[in-house]
């Protein structure tokens, strides 16, 4: 299935939704799309992943990637399937982001 993608930006939060599968050919359109919502600087990435069915391992290195850039940037997966869920736990990532059911990120929350 091929990956669909939005993006928007709303003051400090950078919103990215995707639906399909983010695998190694899609991984650089995702990758153009998280540095360009990045350049701005906001402090949440927020991945409405709720139709997102697999992520590969090239997505997992888009979002290391971010926080290395900007090492302060919350990232919040909202609504993942279990196997997304099971890739991130799989890698150790999910202890550095957020899991959630909801796109209200609160920004003055930690």
């Amino acid at each position: 299935m091929a990956l669909e993608m939005s993006s928007s930006v709303q003051g400090g939060k950078a919103l990215l939704t995707l639906s399909g599968e983010l695998d190694g050919s899609s991984a650089p359109a995702v990758r153009e799309t998280v540095d360009r919502l990045l350049s701005g600087s906001p402090s949440h990435l927020v991945l409405s992943v709720e139709k997102l069915n697999f992520m590969a391992s090239a997505g997992l290195r888009i979002l290391i990637f971010a926080k290395q850039k900007q090492p302060s940037l919350k990232i919040y997966f909202v609504k993942p399937q279990d196997t997304v869920v099971e890739t991130l736990k799989k890698t150790g990532f999910h202890q550095g982001v957020y899991i959630t059911d909801s796109e209200n990120i609160d920004e003055a929350a930690g």
